[in-house]
């Protein structure tokens, strides 16, 4: 294990089973929890995988490591000198020429360019001249790395606002090259925060965020308040560099002003910069950082005029970080956060990298499609163009011209040319093929970067649009990335193909994105003179080979299940609900007794000294000095303070009155911002309150719609639809209606959503058996349902609750719930044979007042205790099970169903 992020993986293992412990902000499990919606099988509510585990990452670095700097990282982690050596990529030959001394070796990298140069230690430099903590999490396309952004954000402010004086970021600047990523960030605009944060942080979240994304014309940001809070300004790069002065009208005014010429004055932060660097506790992340990580990740060396000597121009992130150090030097920058999709620079892992999920990865996840055995090379010359083309068609029309997505989309062949010469010489070829085939040519569509906006329109309505009727898309430069068309099955690489920023592995992996419910594989064709370009490329970029992205199949599934009954009628029932009360007996409570909070009126901006000062000759703007500006504070009189407090509290107006007259003085005025601290004093003082379990008649849904993503079909009406994941072996236990032998009956009598997920084989039979009993009571019964599947409380109010041994209150989901016509309902619970023991221990421990030991236990003593409470409507059972249902297990659902 000598990569950093493979050991810090393993650290955050230990971490989350220890509960995400963090003494000093331990809201942090809370959040992290809420990721989860069933703890028996760790399916998550909103978030991938890969998703879930970088945000746990990132708050393992902030919170339990301190977020630090990466060589300070790579000190704690690896303590032993060889091992650091070793995770840091150096030669034993450069560290003995250093003495074995870190300290010394990092000076030197930092400022012998030659030295750098001989051992390629570029982008360890860059890393080692990072003043500020500054991360890459490296996942590969598809994985999301969008939504990790807004999670990561979302969570920073959500802490930041419990935590008010915490090391938290409460503003955030997202920026990507270009126009094309920026236009995908709006994604972000769309994420439902509430399953990403707990209710008590994400109402809070939700009202405080202010959400910018740059305009053209825009200089200033103007919608950003100069040191306000909780501000996510989205942005491409180009709008916030630090950039020269464009001189227009008065050029020599300018150049008078600024004591020396327009075309050597210092590179000056644009006003853009300014306001952001105006905001306070900041984070930096950036989007897309490969397109700066690729070949020209720092710059390239150039040998001097005049020295002859070597020397290193500047270019790419190198820019980017100059922006980031200009921002680091004039505000508290807290983290800066690179997402990419790739570990490596010219094979090379990069050392800033402390998340890793590769293109392997996103295949056995079931977020990519399966490439495994359909990577097909011809091995044909240029002069066999035609024969290459009509192989790939004739052979894409063979497998793939039948497959539709689930909402309908037509499976789709992206052919790649190099030039709009190539296309046309060998459509002719293609053309034949369908002709061969009885296929129209309407099905093609040739594309390049000079084609007329229509045709680009009718390109890019493929990515989104069912009913779209081109099929084989010819393409020069165009349709690699930010084209994200789900309905691409297959992509060929047709004659070689060149270009930069990895053109070739771009274009073969265009096919890969997966859609929920796919189960076809994609396929890549491949010409010889491509294949060695995107072997390379691979190994550069995903740190793989074709061979092994030939072998990799999926191991998880990604499906979207669809809800038939929004209206299913509730479960009128009684339920235990704990409340806190003011104890009775408040005799020996002393008074209360404010001190004077000490906390200034809300900032609203802030008025700069700016000067211009001589430097090595040239002019240059600095800042001299800054004053905050505070709004004229917000007053109540004393009477209005208390009465607001007191009502709030449950306090006597006297006694609020008394305390305030008592620091403030009679007659003074309170400032609406001391409320707050106020508020706190009293929450300290009078924390006098006690448990009052009561038991109250509420209307239990056993789905809720809005918890689910809401759509319209073509004809307006609604549906509602969710995303779940499970592993590939359990595939066959994820049954639709049509999967039983009267699927009529079985979707009129079950099936609230569809397909049900069951985790075992038991639970699938006893649906089956269930329904055949019901089928001959049918008058008496509403329905069957399986509601184990549907874990979170967004979705369903049918769960009971427990205390576990972590000392948290946790949710329990029953199986099926069977509803007679006359509103009883019988609950069920498919349990394996080994934990029989446990649970009749526990339930017997019930009986005489003592806790449930085992979690089993815990669950079904939490669930008897619901019906307990409502005998006359609810019946719980559980059924033991091996690895098939045993005869008896249907006794009590026939006499329930019969109402014997």
């Amino acid at each position: 294990m000598n990569l950093l992020h493979e050991l810090i993986a393993a650290r955050v293992d230990a971490w989350r089973a220890e509960g995400y412990p963090c003494a000093d902000s331990p809201a942090i499990a809370e959040i992290l929890s809420h990721a989860v919606d069933d703890e028996r099988t760790g399916h998550l509510r909103y978030l991938r995988k890969a998703q879930f585990r970088a945000l746990e990452v990132y708050w393992f670095l902030r919170l339990v490591e301190g977020t630090p700097r990466i060589p300070d990282l790579y000190a704690r982690c690896f303590p032993k000198k060889a091992e650091r050596r070793e995770a840091l990529g150096l030669s034993a030959k450069v560290f003995e020429d250093a003495d074995y001394d870190f300290d010394a070796l990092f000076a030197r990298i930092r400022a012998d360019n030659a030295f750098v140069r001989a051992n390629h230690l570029e982008s360890l430099r860059e890393t080692l001249t990072l003043d500020y903590p500054s991360y890459i999490l490296a996942l590969a396309m598809g994985a999301g790395k969008t939504i990790l952004i807004g999670a990561i954000v979302a969570t920073e402010f959500a802490m930041a606002q419990e935590y008010p004086d915490g090391p938290f970021v409460q503003n955030a600047l997202i920026f990507a090259p270009g126009k094309t990523i920026i236009e995908s960030l709006r994604e972000i605009s769309d994420i439902p925060f509430s399953k990403l944060l707990p209710p008590r942080f994400e109402k809070l979240f939700t009202a405080s965020l202010k959400l910018t994304f740059t305009r053209d014309g825009d200089k200033e940001l103007s919608g950003v308040i100069d040191g306000s809070a909780y501000n996510l300004i989205v942005t491409n790069t180009e709008k916030i560099r630090i950039q020269k002065p464009t001189v227009r009208g008065n050029g020599q005014q300018f150049r008078l002003l600024a004591n020396t010429k327009a075309e050597e004055a210092e590179e000056i932060a644009n006003l853009r910069l300014q306001k952001i660097a105006s905001l306070p506790h900041l984070a930096v992340f950036s989007d897309e950082a490969h397109h700066t990580y690729g070949q020209k990740l720092l710059g390239k060396w150039e040998k001097d005029p005049d020295s002859g000597e070597p020397v290193f121009k500047e270019q790419g992130i190198k820019k980017v970080r100059r922006t980031v150090d200009y921002l680091a030097q004039e505000t508290n920058l807290v983290v800066v956060v690179n997402t990419t999709g790739t570990p490596y620079f010219e094979r090379q892992p990069l050392r800033d990298v402390v998340v890793w999920y590769g293109l392997g990865e996103g295949i056995q996840d079931g977020v990519l499609k399966e490439v495994a055995g359909n990577i097909k090379v011809f091995s044909l010359d240029d002069e066999h163009g035609s024969l290459l083309v009509s192989k790939i068609v004739a052979d894409f029309i063979d497998t793939y011209w039948e497959t539709r997505l689930p909402d309908g989309s037509p499976a789709r062949l992206a052919l790649y040319f190099p030039t709009v010469a190539a296309r046309d010489e060998l459509r002719t070829a293609i053309e034949s093929t369908l002709a061969q085939r009885a296929i129209a040519p309407a099905v093609l569509l040739a594309v390049d970067a000079k084609s007329a906006e229509t045709v680009k329109a009718e390109f890019y309505r493929l990515a989104h649009d069912p009913s779209a009727q081109h099929r084989i898309v010819l393409l020069v430069n165009m349709g690699t990335e930010g084209w994200n068309c789900p309905s691409l099955f297959a992509c060929g690489l047709v004659r070689r193909l060149t270009g930069s920023n990895n053109f070739v592995l771009q274009a073969a992996t265009r096919c890969l994105r997966q859609v929920p419910g796919n189960a076809t594989p994609a396929r890549i064709y491949v010409s010889r003179e491509n294949e060695a370009i995107l072997e390379r490329q691979l190994v550069e970029t995903y740190g793989t080979t074709l061979s092994d992205l030939n072998a990799t199949q999926a191991e998880r599934l990604e499906k979207d299940i669809r809800l038939h009954k929004p209206d299913l009628p509730p479960l009128s029932i009684k339920k235990r609900v704990l409340r806190f009360r003011r104890r009775a007996d408040s005799s020996g409570v002393s008074p209360l007794v404010f001190q004077r909070p000490d906390t200034e009126a809300p900032l609203v901006g802030r008025m700069d000294t700016w000067s211009i000062v001589e430097v090595g000759g040239r002019g240059q703007l600095t800042r001299i000095d800054t004053e905050a500006l505070h709004a004229e504070p917000d007053a109540l009189d004393l009477y209005s303070a208390a009465g607001g407090l007191a009502a709030n509290y449950h306090l006597p107006m006297s006694e609020l009155l008394a305390a305030l007259r008592a620091v403030y003085g009679a007659g003074a005025t309170i400032p609406v911002h001391h409320l707050d601290a106020l508020s706190q004093q009293i929450e300290t003082q009078r924390r006098e309150y006690e448990e009052d379990w009561q038991e109250v008649e509420i209307a239990l849904a056993l789905v809720k719609p809005d918890g689910f993503q809401r759509h319209t079909d073509a004809d307006g009406a609604p549906f509602y639809t969710a995303r779940i994941s499970f592993e590939k072996s359990r595939e066959h236990l994820y049954r639709m209606a049509d999967s039983f032998p009267n699927q009529g009956f079985a979707r009129d009598k079950s099936f609230h959503y569809e397909g049900y997920n069951f985790d075992s084989e038991p639970e699938a039979a006893y649906l089956e058996q269930a329904l055949n009993v019901i089928a001959q009571y049918a008058g008496n019964i509403e329905g069957v349902w399986f509601t184990g599947g549907l874990t979170d409380p967004s979705k369903t109010d049918l769960y009971a609750e427990y205390l576990g041994e972590d000392g948290r209150w946790h949710r329990y989901t029953p199986d099926f719930v069977i509803l007679r016509k006359d509103g009883k309902c019988l609950v069920v619970e498919i349990k394996s044979e080994q934990h029989r023991a446990d649970i009749a221990a526990d339930l017997a421990r019930a009986d005489t007042g003592q806790p449930p030991r085992s979690r089993e236990g815990r669950k079904a003593v939490a669930m008897r205790q619901l019906t307990d409470i409502n005998p006359e409507q609810l019946t719980y059972r559980v059924i033991f099970a091996g690895t098939v249902l045993p005869a008896e297990a249907l006794e009590e659902t026939r006499r329930f169903v019969a109402q014997d």
